[in-house]
């Protein structure tokens, strides 16, 4: 084999505005990667198969090697349809100031070669290689990690985070990830590919769990959290993400969970824990520590003031004085390492349920 190795990817505002804005990410994504979420291959067939892991090769099988970059560039995608300039910008990162082809790696569990042709075709990639990981001894193996060693830019895909985190937390590729992480490769990740990019995760070990479920009990089996996975992303210490946050309702779950995060213990003041939601069809790009964001929805950047009021097993979760810095594109940037102190709003979950000092009461 060569040196060379899918897209997948309720407090609901259920009022007129959802709606249109529903529409008008419709039509502003009508023409661009709709394939999103797409389990189907793309036609050709695996370049290698094995119990353990898929490999597919789309492009130019030799190793380019551009120059590392000198900053990092992190891609935190919110699930849904694809932010084609995220991907461009990724590639671009990559190859520097002359533009240099590169060769980009999507790591997975399931699904196929969505991703290939789909980047191939945007123009910057010498090479688009899809690995399917399916077992630990795939985590494990020489020549998968040898081929994402060889990265210029990595991507998680979609799919099932307990997955990658039960599969690949502790393996060979884990500290192959790290290795790409300190030579700055532009790094990035979708739906459940962004669940375990912060420094703390929502692992779903047991399952999903609904706003509604982790308010009215903070401590619920499934809000299961992990914080061994890929766990230094530059500018996402003592963070939490959750994708697809306005579409299926997350808000209140991810204020859950930020709840739990301090109450373990995992940050050394309420105030140094943050966490970060993204909207479908959006991503949140970060260099340097510096976030700005492309896309048709908006991403939210959490901070709580103070711990949770009450938060124990099976008692509603009050968790007061969380503001709010919402982004969309062309809007400006939310600095990581100095969090903003004017809040576009405020968030509080009084005896279970979510509260917002933004106009007409949404949270998002």
């Amino acid at each position: 084999m060569g040196s060379k190795t899918v897209r997948q990817q309720g407090w609901v505002w259920r009022g007129l505005g959802a709606l249109l804005t529903t529409a008008a990410m419709a039509l502003a994504f009508s023409a661009s990667a709709l394939a999103a979420g797409n389990e189907g291959k793309s036609g050709a067939a695996p370049t290698y198969s094995s119990k353990s892991y898929d490999y597919y090769l789309t492009g130019n099988a030799g190793d380019v090697q551009p120059l590392a970059p000198s900053t990092q560039l992190l891609v935190l995608m919110g699930g849904g349809t694809d932010v084609d300039a995220a991907f461009r910008a990724m590639m671009d990162k990559a190859g520097g100031a002359a533009r240099a082809k590169v060769d980009v790696v999507v790591i997975r569990v399931s699904g196929a070669d969505g991703y290939n042709p789909y980047l191939h075709d945007m123009g910057g990639a010498d090479s688009v290689e899809t690995l399917v990981i399916k077992t630990r001894t795939g985590a494990d193996d020489p020549e998968v990690n040898r081929i994402v060693a060889n990265a210029d830019v990595l991507f998680i895909a979609g799919g099932d985070q307990w997955n990658y985190i039960n599969l690949w937390k502790g393996s060979r590729l884990d500290a192959t990830l790290q290795q790409l992480l300190a030579r700055k490769v532009p790094f990035g990740g979708t739906s459940a590919g962004l669940a375990v990019l912060g420094q703390v995760d929502f692992s779903a070990q047991y399952g999903t769990i609904t706003s509604d479920q982790a308010m009215a009990n903070p401590y619920d089996r499934r809000l299961a959290l992990d914080r061994d996975f890929i766990n230094t992303l530059p500018g996402l210490g003592g963070t939490i993400t959750d994708s697809h946050i306005a579409t299926r309702d997350r808000m209140g779950r991810l204020m859950a969970f930020l709840a739990r995060l301090i109450a373990n213990g995992w940050v050394q003041r309420p105030d140094a824990a943050r966490a970060i939601g993204v909207d479908e069809a959006t991503a949140v790009m970060v260099d340097a520590g510096q976030a700005s964001v492309l896309g048709a929805g908006a991403a939210y950047f959490l901070r709580p003031s103070i711990a949770a009021t009450t938060i124990q097993a099976k008692k509603p979760l009050t968790f007061r004085s969380v503001q709010v810095n919402k982004l969309v594109a062309n809007a400006g940037s939310v600095d990581l390492l100095n969090w903003p102190t004017a809040p576009s709003y405020a968030l509080a979950v009084e005896n279970g349920t979510l509260t917002s000092s933004a106009p007409g009461g949404a949270p998002y």
